[in-house]
């Protein structure tokens, strides 16, 4: 019971740390963007004011690029101040820069033709009328919940003239001090609890119209390089893939059934003149048959394995350790094979062929003795590991199966790292989000 206790304690003692925390950023976000808002705002007015102004003329333009140039730089200050608040990391757009050796008018175009460059503009104008209001609110919670809970030691210094009414008898409550102490207590406990949440909100709104106006347009950007790379891995994966299942056809069953239809046309020749040489070709047949199943079965598993579908991603894996033709220690969360905890299906599908050629190149290339294979769920990632005490030298060169892996697990928006120094040991690790 004590050891829970103390448990329970030290969580509340790093909830109520972290509220503090946030609190104080929050705070100081809010209050430092009024004036560097201001000073923003000043710059930048006079600045367009004159560059606008002497725009029919050949000064102006130098003048509007400076000013260009002057918001991007109060962007960047905004762009440091963001991730403390969003919990993001910070993200910084592609300007336009000049071409090597372009001429001092062009380089003076450049910031004027760049999309962000009057995005930077619009939050220095604008972001002064934002930060006013919750600059406003913040200073007024601050100012509630520090007079109000400190109200008691100060109370007989305020003087008072006669006939004056407080808010205390105005709301019926008698002129005593204690109704004056009790009220203004009141008042500053419930600015004090609530402090965190509307800071907290002042905060974020401030942000998110610094977010929108500055970093909006290149995660947008972001996104769209990410879906594109993501599309291109997964036609390459989805190509290795096919160029994988047609050579192994053309390797393996096609092969058999040129020779199947060879011994079936021989033991025809041979069902009269030579009956029991025909029995031993059609036995051969029946043997070459058997072998065309197995191996037909066998890409079938690697296409949709069945026991991954009706079974679970554990009971697969296990098959697969099963047939590795060395040992392989494997350690898989049960909670994977259950209902409430099963993957998605491309999730589930992906992390077994990331095991599934892992192995495989274990088997061919590791010349390892042993392997370890670990498949846990931490919050919404699978991560996925192979360690071999191979000989190591294996990497992620294009030419080579594990290149393909990797634009499958690219193509689920994963990762996928290769540590494989020469002598070995050989890490594969992925980390898939569920």
């Amino acid at each position: 019971m004590t050891a829970i206790t103390a448990a329970g304690a030290d969580t509340d003692r790093g909830a109520s740390s972290s509220v503090l925390r946030q609190l104080g950023i929050d705070s100081g976000y809010v209050l430092l963007g009024f004036p560097l808002a201001l000073a923003s705002f000043i710059v930048l007015i006079v600045g367009l004011a004159v560059g606008a102004g002497l725009v029919v003329t050949v000064i102006g333009l130098p003048i509007l690029a400076g000013t260009l140039y002057a918001a991007r730089g109060w962007a960047d200050i905004e762009r440091l101040r963001l991730p403390a608040v969003l919990r993001q990391p910070r993200i910084r757009p592609q300007y336009r820069t000049p071409e090597p050796g372009a001429s001092a008018w062009r380089r003076i175009f450049v910031p004027i033709a760049d999309t962000q460059s009057w995005l930077d503009l619009a939050h220095g104008l604008l972001k002064l009328f934002v930060v006013l209001g919750t600059f406003v609110i913040t200073v007024v919670w601050w100012a509630g919940a520090i007079a109000g809970s400190l109200y008691w030691a100060y109370d007989w210094a305020i003087p008072r003239g006669e006939g004056d009414q407080q808010l205390n008898e105005l709301l019926g409550l008698g002129d005593s001090a204690a109704a004056r102490i009790g009220l203004n207590s009141a008042l500053g406990l419930f600015f004090l609890i609530t402090l965190p949440v509307v800071v907290r909100g002042c905060a974020l709104m401030q942000a998110s119209f610094s977010r929108a106006l500055l970093t909006g347009v290149a995660e947008m950007r972001n996104r769209i390089t990410v879906l594109e790379e993501q599309k291109r891995a997964a036609v390459s994966a989805e190509a290795t893939a096919l160029r994988r299942l047609e050579r192994d056809i053309h390797d393996g069953p096609q092969q058999r059934l040129v020779r199947l239809a060879m011994d079936l046309s021989r033991a025809q020749q041979q069902l009269t003149s030579d009956p029991e040489a025909a029995r031993r070709t059609l036995d051969e047949a029946l043997t070459q048959t058997r072998d065309t199943l197995a191996e037909l079965r066998a890409l079938s598993r690697g296409i949709a394995p069945p026991i991954l579908v009706d079974r679970g991603l554990p009971s697969a894996l296990a098959a697969l350790a099963g047939r590795g033709v060395i040992p392989i220690e494997l350690t898989v969360d049960p909670q994977l094979g259950t209902p409430q905890g099963r993957l998605d299906p491309a999730v589930e599908n992906t992390a077994y062929f990331v095991v599934a050629e892992a192995l495989t190149n274990v088997a061919k290339h590791s010349r390892a003795t042993e392997c370890w294979l670990t498949v846990t769920r931490t919050d919404r990632r699978l991560d996925i590991v192979v360690i071999d005490d191979g000989e190591g030298g294996a990497h992620l060169s294009k030419g080579h199966g594990l290149a393909g892996l990797a634009d499958r697990v690219r193509a689920n928006d994963g990762s996928l790292t290769v540590l494989s120094p020469p002598g070995g040991p050989t890490e594969i690790r992925a980390e898939l989000p569920c």
